[in-house]
């Protein structure tokens, strides 16, 4: 199938207006009608203006056909994205059977669904609106304690002259308790709108936590930095955790070594199962700035001397 480049047949930037558009077509109409043109091929170019004007003329069948992209050119082989048929669905309203077969294969497999434009017989069509992404960044102490969130988004629109446009949404937006990195927030019908009377599309926004000054995410995990004193490492020693959802007692064992990881079950995010508490023990030694402290400090080499 050959890519058809719509804004090429008429002669106008992908940013021209409703008006520029119809003008164009127009102007070309006065020149390739076949009743009154001399040109030798005027009845093949008055098919493609046609159908271009079909596409560029309609506001939403203009938004459909942009969402391909730019970077095709006419005649150059074409395969529709492997998800546009699940997005659109078509009615068999507006050509006759005789005025749709007019239309090329590129524009039947765009907007005739299943079968092709031509053999349904239809004009007119309705569009289920894409699922749009978003990412939002929330606080760690989101997933414990859940909240609401007020999100702005940056959406296109389509304005009266037919051009996309970005414009700001503002969502409030309930984060359920045990959100995880990575997770996705899926807001029926609160993406893309449909076309023609079809459905809008879903907004999934994908979840992303902000720097937090000791606690890092992973999935539903927690890492976490433990600073140990040399004693507390070597005699083992029970101290509190700091957690968004309150202190948390661990047994540090005898003899722990800075590089070595605790895993605490369950006592991360909530969830089905909950995540894990992992500690990445560091041992601190003490400053010895003083005389007192200096004299206090055991020798680490004494085994040498032994």
């Amino acid at each position: 199938m050959k890519y058809h480049d719509y804004y090429h047949t008429l002669g106008v930037s992908r940013e021209a207006s409703a008006d520029e558009i119809k003008k164009a077509f127009r102007r070309l109409a006065r020149k390739y009608h076949p009743d009154i043109s001399k040109e030798a091929d005027a009845e093949m170019r008055m098919k493609e203006i046609n159908e271009a004007y079909a596409v560029l003329s309609d506001p939403k069948r203009r938004a459909a056909y942009d969402r391909l992209g730019q970077g095709y050119h006419t005649g150059e082989e074409f395969h529709p994205p492997p998800d546009w048929g699940e997005r659109f669905h078509f009615s068999a309203r507006g050509f006759s059977p005789d005025e749709a077969a007019q239309f090329s294969d590129f524009f039947s497999e765009l907007f005739g669904g299943p079968g092709g434009f031509g053999r349904q017989g239809g004009r007119g069509f309705s569009a289920n609106g894409e699922d749009t992404h978003a990412r939002v960044l929330l606080d760690i102490e989101d997933a414990f304690t859940g909240a609401t969130r007020q999100f702005s988004l940056q959406v296109p629109q389509v304005d009266a002259h037919g051009q996309l446009r970005m414009a700001t949404r503002t969502l409030n937006v309930k984060i359920p308790v045990g959100v995880h990195e990575g997770q996705i927030i899926r807001l029926a019908g609160q993406g893309a709108p449909g076309f023609g009377g079809g459905q809008p599309g879903d907004l999934l926004l994908e979840v992303r936590f902000r720097p937090h000054p000791r606690l890092r995410a992973e999935g539903r995990d927690l890492h976490l930095s433990l600073p140990l004193a040399p004693w507390e490492a070597a005699l083992g020693a029970v101290v509190s955790v700091d957690l968004p959802n309150g202190p948390l007692k661990v047994r540090i064992p005898q003899g722990a070594q800075s590089g070595r990881q605790l895993r605490v079950r369950g006592k991360s995010i909530p969830g089905s199962p909950p995540g894990d508490l992992l500690l990445d023990l560091t041992v601190v030694l003490p400053p010895a700035d003083t005389a007192r402290a200096r004299e206090l400090a055991f020798d680490p080499r004494r085994s040498w001397r032994a």
